[in-house]
């Protein structure tokens, strides 16, 4: 896989968590568990796209 389409491929997915995140945060009783693995999924990608940036 060419890098340019592993980092389109990262940014779809942080892009998609991060919509998750969002309606799970919206629900009346959010999951704190889920939250948080939403969040720590979002940051490794984050850490992996600065990764590849250099």
């Amino acid at each position: 896989m060419a890098i340019s389409e592993r980092v389109r491929s990262l940014q779809a997915k942080h892009a998609r968590i991060e919509t998750e995140l969002s309606s799970e945060e919206a629900r009346p009783s959010p999951d704190g568990s889920i939250v948080a693995s939403l969040k720590k999924e979002k940051l490794r990608i984050k850490d992996e796209l600065a990764r590849i940036a250099g």
